[in-house]
């Protein structure tokens, strides 16, 4: 991985830190999971990865760290991989549709953040259902995110990939 593609990854994961924070008053509301998305989906799933870890790790410094940070880098990493493999295949997903998936991806995020539970041995089920409303809140606000965040970070990876083929 080059210097650049690694100076590239700190600045989203300094971009997801500022947003997560920026957004915590607002209950699952959060850019971190379609800046992840979008950053993945061009620039593939090791850097998805690297993303999610980082994010994960710098903001739960902020927010405090637990049990939870486990499964919240296992499911980051794993909508990073998923997008990055969508990326590598179907370049030209119409955005509509990278929106829905932006939706779901806040549903998956809250079921695997949920697992948790199960590894510590508590109750998964009336968790999960508890926090539902919270996943639908992180779905809404992904697809929001996605549909302001993926013009602008497009255009931007895009002229960084063409400046790095120079």
């Amino acid at each position: 991985m080059s210097t650049r593609k690694i100076a590239l990854l700190g600045v989203f994961i300094a971009l997801c830190v500022v947003g997560r924070l920026a957004f915590v008053s607002i209950p699952n509301v959060q850019p971190v999971t379609a800046i992840i998305i979008i950053c993945s989906f061009w620039m593939g799933p090791i850097s998805g990865v690297i993303l999610a870890a980082g994010s994960t790790l710098a903001t739960n410094l902020v927010l405090g760290s637990g049990t939870w940070t486990i499964t919240q880098i296992i499911a980051w990493s794993t909508i990073g991989v998923m997008s990055g493999l969508l990326g590598k295949w179907f370049k030209k997903t119409p955005v509509i549709i990278l929106a829905i998936y932006a939706g779901v991806c806040g549903l998956l995020y809250g079921f695997v953040v949920s697992l948790e539970r199960v590894v510590i041995g508590k109750m998964f089920w009336p968790y999960y259902l508890a926090g539902l409303p919270f996943d639908i809140n992180h779905a809404i606000g992904n697809v929001i995110f996605f549909l302001i965040l993926f013009p602008i970070l497009t255009r931007l990876l895009r002229e960084r990939a063409e400046y790095m083929l120079q």
